[in-house]
Parts: structure tokens; C-alpha cells; sequence
């Protein structure tokens, strides 16, 4: 009986490996997402400022968040999304002076944003390009002159994208778009409060194991455990976490590759356009399938001009390392999230605790 519940278990893991999900995504939303991140790269590229443009496109990924309704609902959503990617940026940029406390600010930020995003049951990809936001500026050299350009590059890759989504919705999607809608808000404050802590506390471990290994790009850890937790449930989760370890290697491979090939500045960008459009296609469809490109994507824009020298191998084995530390990390957190007993007993915790003070 044992034996025939694994090889059930098994033949269901393998399905879903190479199964492709059916989607009524339009094509337009990939293009659109590769010119808000391949702009930005181009005019960095013109004006001999990748590092600025690179910035900027990480902004451009706010165009992710356009939902399919009334063009005046999805200009107030990107614009405070923007807003939401901007304050992101400038808190994790503000703490990177120490450590310990960008670890902490990180944790409580992270909470905080999935709070907000579990509250109003914002669609994926949810709360986490904000946190990977926040993640990449908490590991950046701090300056304090410098700060107001940084997130003000930030604030121009968003008005970017929301000014392409304008355009789009006006000239291309109106006909897509109902002419009602329903905003839902989550009722259960308790699971709310419960999950954000949770959620909090291991992105926290997760940079702060990254500091006290002192990985060259801790930043990496916190994201791969974002995009891990990000599992409907705990099935879902372990499948996240083995799809994006396994993806994560092909990718690298895939990286190695094109690593192999003298890239210019001006190829990068391109390579970078053609990968976020591929990623679009296959996100929804298939999360293991599009990490694969999803790696060498995040990598040249991490890595940025260093990506050109460094050794192919070196980079190869350290990124491998920090994400496949961030998804083992991702993957416990996900395994306290969906634990009925344990989320039974901190919501029943919360309500007590909520009684004693309203008493008082």
C-alpha cells in the first residue's frame, strides 16, 4: 500500500514536471513587459550608464501588476504599486549601513507588505517584487548622496512603465477590459497576521544567514525563499522549491553558455529583452520552465558589466549555492505556513491576546 501511494505521489510529481498549463494570458502582456525593462536598459546603454539603467528596468517590472479591468482601475493600481516599488527601494537603500539591522528592517518591511497584499488579495505576483526590491537595495553600498538619483531612477522605470501602460490600455486592451469589477478584501485578520509574521521572520533568516556566511550577494537568498513561499500550498510549495532548484541548474547551465560568448554591453541588453519575454510566456504555464531563463535574467541584471569578466565557472557555483539556500529556506517557511495545527493554535493566540487588550 505504501509502495502504491509513492509511485502515485511519484507519477504525480513527474506529471506536473512537464505538464504545460493552459492560459488566456494575451501575448501583448510579454511585449509590453520586455519594452518596460528593455527601454530603461537601452537609454543606460546610449548615455554609457548601464548601472542607471538597470535600475530603472528592475522599476519597469511594476508593469507585471496591470490587472485585465477598467483602464482607471489599472492606472491607479500601477500607480500605487510604483509608488509601493519606490518606498521599497528607499527603505532597504536606507538601512544598508549595517548588517544586522537591514536583516531586521527587512523582516518587519516584508511583513508589513504581505499584510497589505494578503489584506486586499492582490493577484499574483503579490508582495514579491517588493521584497525582492527591497532585498536588492539592502545589500547595496550605502551612500547617502547618492540615495535620491537611486530611487529616483526607480520612480522613472515605474512612470516608464505606467505611461506604456496608458498607452496600451487605451489603443490596444480596452476592448479586454470589463466594465465592472470587485475588489475584495480579506476578512480574517488572524491568517493575515499569522502568515506575515511568518513570512517576515524567514526572509530575516534568510539575509541574515547570507550576512554571517558572508555571501558576496546575500541579497539572493531572500528572494529565492520569496519566490518559494509564494506556493498556494504546501504541495505547492515543496513543488516550487524542487522546480526552482532544478530550474535554477539548468538555468545556470544556460548561463554558462552564453557567458562563453563575448557579450557586449548592447548584446546584454537585448539578451536581457528576449529573456523577460520568454519568461512572460512561460510563467504561467510552467514556474520550473521559466526559471530556467528566469536565472540567466537575473543574473546579468545583478551582475551588470561584471557579468562580461568574470569567471564563468566561479559565478556559476556561487549563485547555485545562494539560491539553492534560499529555496531550502523558502521551503521550511512554506511547511509553517501551511501547517493546519500550527496556524489553528497562533490564531487562537491572536484572539485572545486581541480579547485581553480590548478588555483593558
Amino acid at each position: 500500500m505504501v509502495n502504491d501511494n509513492l509511485k502515485i505521489l511519484l507519477a504525480g510529481e513527474v506529471k506536473a514536471l512537464f505538464e504545460l498549463k493552459k492560459t488566456e494570458r494575451l501575448w501583448h502582456i510579454p511585449v509590453l513587459a520586455s519594452l518596460c525593462v528593455g527601454i530603461p536598459l537601452l537609454v543606460g546603454y546610449y548615455f554609457n550608464r548601464l548601472d542607471y539603467g538597470i535600475l530603472a528596468c528592475i522599476a519597469g517590472l511594476v508593469i507585471l501588476y496591470m490587472p485585465t479591468t477598467t483602464v482607471a482601475r489599472r492606472m491607479i493600481t500601477l500607480l500605487a504599486c510604483s509608488f509601493g516599488f519606490m518606498v521599497s527601494f528607499f527603505i532597504g537603500v536606507c538601512f544598508s549601513f549595517d548588517p544586522i539591522i537591514s536583516s531586521v528592517v527587512l523582516g518587519l518591511f516584508t511583513m508589513s507588505v504581505h499584510w497589505i497584499v494578503n489584506y486586499f488579495r492582490m493577484k499574483p505576483p503579490g508582495g514579491f517584487f517588493f521584497i525582492m526590491i527591497a532585498s536588492l537595495a539592502s545589500c547595496m553600498p550605502f551612500n547617502l548622496e547618492t540615495i535620491p538619483i537611486r530611487v529616483g531612477l526607480i520612480g522613472m522605470g515605474a512612470m516608464l512603465a505606467c505611461t506604456l501602460a496608458l498607452l496600451y490600455s487605451l489603443f490596444v486592451a480596452e476592448k479586454h477590459s470589463p466594465k465592472k469589477e470587485l475588489i475584495v478584501v480579506e476578512n480574517n485578520n488572524e491568517t493575515t497576521l499569522f502568515e506575515s509574521v511568518i513570512v517576515g521572520v524567514f526572509i530575516f533568516l534568510s539575509l541574515i544567514t547570507g550576512r554571517l556566511l558572508e555571501l558576496e550577494n546575500p541579497y539572493w537568498l531572500p528572494i529565492s525563499c520569496a519566490a518559494v513561499m509564494q506556493g498556494a500550498s504546501l504541495k505547492h510549495v515543496w513543488q516550487r522549491s524542487f522546480q526552482r532548484v532544478l530550474g535554477t541548474f539548468i538555468g545556470l547551465g544556460l548561463t554558462w553558455l552564453l557567458l562563453l560568448f563575448k557579450m557586449t554591453p548592447l548584446t546584454i541588453c537585448i539578451c536581457i529583452m528576449v529573456l523577460q519575454f520568454i519568461i512572460e510566456m512561460l510563467i504561467v504555464r510552467h514556474y520550473g520552465l521559466a526559471v530556467v531563463f528566469i536565472t540567466p535574467l537575473t543574473l546579468f541584471l545583478a551582475e551588470a558589466g561584471g557579468a562580461m569578466t568574470v569567471d564563468a565557472t566561479t559565478l556559476i557555483s556561487v549563485r547555485f549555492l545562494d539560491i539553492f539556500l534560499g529555496s531550502c529556506i523558502g521551503a521550511v517557511a512554506g511547511w509553517f505556513l501551511h501547517d493546519e495545527q500550527l496556524r489553528h493554535k497562533a490564531e487562537n493566540q491572536i484572539r485572545k491576546a486581541k480579547t485581553r487588550i480590548s478588555r483593558k
